[in-house]
């Protein structure tokens, strides 16, 4: 028997009961959620809603702007084909961060001329891609020597990415200290510092090698903060001025998602018109104007995703440091966020028969853990502490049931410990408008795990 300390919650009708223990997920009802499983031939499984694809889609779409738009999808946050294939429909744009991703693009039939490359390694081909029509952003001055000397005297058009000397992440409150969601300020590598663009080392490059720089590219983190984010878009209309053929101001993305209800969404419109307004001041001063580019990842896809899984086993301890475990059978293999950032998803418990009757009243406090053979792998950690755990009170649960983990559509299927014991890469479906359940990956096999794998030659061992 457990030591549950169990609570009755008032619920006036089905999906109203008290925050805590909802009746549902954020798109998914218990049959929805048994349907994923079942159509993916077991959990866990991503479900993505295609209602929330789209309605995130069209916000970012809206974003205030004076003289032209694009957006770019960040596909790190999710690369499946299918959802490239979406916003494409859409008339979204791609962000790549490596070579690979503008492969994968591609091959999932996005134009070359809709991708932009802004990368930490430049890939080997890059002269190839740049051939092709990928747009590439220099983001190191080893990178824009490379292209140079590559396209030297060619008047090749190229955009250069520049570190504002700030960031800003969902997990830290300093502009200037590392934090894993900090991509500015001196603890960041990415970009070419500021002070490289203000002093003429750009220039000379650029002028040594006949290029022409069409783009200014900034990004200040994950996450990051409305007002600092704004602050740096100002500002970065200054490094627009270096060079009279920029045409275009790429301010990246990190709009901060609320994916719990305690916590704040960036509001697009709210925070692009003083944006939209810099602009306008510019092309009165400077006679030139400057087409926007933005580049969401976590806004288009992260509430449109949830992690499906099964409740495979629950144990407990006691003491005064006891706590009762849910085991899942999914983790970090499949949403790493809260072991790699402390992060916090919304949890839902639902019966395992899919049964909107068997939605019962009851909840526990427990401690979410995974699969894995791992103390890190832990699901609910103590807010921005990945090294703490936490315990969350959801509604009671058996063996067998589903636990939903909500807010898993960005940077958990792109971004996991896949393969970790073992553990196969997750199947993926889409919910369409109909709430029809659609297979748009499959299960990762045993064999496909293996088949890279070379054995040592003959008489080498034993």
């Amino acid at each position: 028997a457990f030591p549950l300390h169990l609570s009755h919650v008032r619920t006036t009708a089905y999906g109203l009961a008290m925050s805590s223990n909802p009746g549902q997920s954020e798109f998914l009802t218990p049959a929805l959620a048994k349907a994923c499983i079942d159509t993916a031939g077991g959990s866990p499984v991503y479900a993505y809603s295609l209602k929330k694809l789209d309605d995130s889609a069209n916000a970012c779409l809206e974003f205030p702007n004076a003289y032209g738009l694009t957006v770019r999808y960040a596909m790190k946050a999710c690369p499946n084909k299918a959802i490239l294939q979406f916003f494409l429909s859409k008339g979204i744009h791609i962000d790549a961060s490596s070579g690979y991703e503008v492969r994968r693009a591609i091959e999932a039939g996005i134009p070359p001329d809709h991708i932009s490359l802004s990368t930490q390694e430049l890939p080997t081909d890059f002269a190839h891609l740049l051939e092709m029509g990928v747009k590439v952003n220099a983001c190191s001055i080893s990178q824009l020597e490379k292209i140079g000397q590559h396209f030297s005297g060619q008047g090749l058009k190229v955009g250069v990415r520049v570190n504002p000397g700030v960031g800003s992440g969902g997990f830290s409150s300093s502009t200037t200290s590392f934090s894993k969601t900090n991509v500015g300020g001196p603890s960041s590598s990415f970009g070419i510092w500021h002070t490289l663009v203000e002093d003429g080392t750009v220039s000379g490059l650029v002028d040594k090698y006949g290029l022409v720089v069409e783009r200014i590219h900034t990004h200040i983190g994950s996450g990051s903060d409305p007002e600092i984010w704004q602050q740096v878009a100002s500002n970065s209309l200054s490094f627009c001025k270096k060079w009279e053929s920029v045409k275009t101001l790429n301010l990246g993305g990190g709009y901060k998602v609320g994916r719990n209800k305690d916590e704040a969404t960036t509001n697009l419109k709210e925070i692009g018109e003083p944006v939209k307004e810099a602009f306008q001041t510019f092309a009165e001063e400077e006679g030139r104007e400057l087409t926007l580019e933005i580049e969401p990842g976590t806004y288009l896809v992260a509430m449109a995703g949830a992690l499906v899984s099964t409740v495979q086993d629950k144990v407990f301890t006691t003491g005064e440091s006891g706590h009762v475990f849910l085991k899942l059978d999914a983790g970090m293999t499949d949403v790493l966020r809260p072991s790699l950032y402390g992060a916090v998803h919304p949890m839902t418990v639902l019966p395992g028969s899919g049964a909107d009757t068997d939605v019962g009243d009851l909840t526990e406090n427990v401690v979410v853990v995974g699969h894995c053979c791992e103390s890190g792998d832990l699901m609910t950690p103590k807010p921005g502490e990945p090294e703490d755990l936490e315990e969350r009170t959801l509604r009671h649960s058996e063996i067998g049931d589903i636990l939903v983990i909500d807010g898993s559509g960005a940077y958990c299927s792109g971004m996991n410990t896949k393969n970790y014991n073992s553990f196969p890469e997750a199947p993926e479906v889409m919910v369409d408008y109909d709430e029809q359940i659609h297979l748009i990956r499959a299960r990762q096999t045993l064999a496909q795990i293996l088949e890279n794998e070379v054995g040592l030659p003959e008489g080498l061992i034993g």
